[in-house]
């Protein structure tokens, strides 16, 4: 279970969005919009192939993490390889615990572990965008649905999942709190560099 664990912290720890914006000679992602490391604010940076990419390997770092621990430690180690993943993801020791907000991540756990719930969650993240195009609404309600999709299915990782909604919603506060406010932007939306 430790190495299932330290296995999912290391893979979900990679902050993708920010190594592909270095790469891509975009500068430091934390630099840019509201400096979280995530797919969405990637995509402030003009690049849509960054932001999909971003989004993309933060969905399959935590796949993969369970996936491997399931192959050689057996299924009672994935939902040990699925929390340090998104541990790693939100809280990655490389940028001083400072990580993304763990939406993308959070459906690449629900892909190997629950694949009802991952498809109810992609299509209501999917759903929001296209609508409301805030990202941050999609996100959280995308988060939420997945315990309740545990829940329905009578799922023995309903309490995981639902301690990974919450973590996304506490990771969310400052876009709460800019919700509230009615300050908080749409997709597309040009936004300060001090946001």
């Amino acid at each position: 279970m430790l190495f299932a664990v330290v296995l999912g912290y290391l893979l979900g720890s990679i902050p993708f969005g920010l190594l592909l914006t270095r790469f891509a000679g975009k500068g430091d992602i934390r630099d840019i919009g509201s400096g979280n490391i995530g797919a969405t604010n990637v995509l402030r940076t003009g690049s849509r192939v960054l932001a999909g990419l971003t989004l993309i390997l933060d969905c399959v770092k935590a796949t993969a993490a369970i996936l491997i621990a399931r192959r050689f430690f057996g299924d009672t180690a994935a939902g040990a390889a699925a929390t340090g993943a998104m541990v790693g993801h939100l809280y990655p020791v490389w940028l001083k615990f400072r990580g993304g907000k763990g939406v993308a991540t959070f459906l690449g756990v629900l892909i190997p572990l629950l694949p009802i719930a991952a498809g109810v969650y992609a299509a209501i993240w999917l759903l929001l965008l296209l609508t409301i195009r805030i990202s941050s609404v999609g996100g959280m309600t995308a988060a939420a649905s997945a315990p309740v999709s545990a829940f329905v299915l009578h799922s023995s990782y309903f309490p995981l999942l639902l301690g990974f909604a919450v973590l996304v919603l506490w990771k969310h506060r400052e876009n709460i709190a800019r919700l509230m406010k009615g300050t908080e932007p749409r997709i597309g939306m040009k936004t300060s560099s001090t946001a």
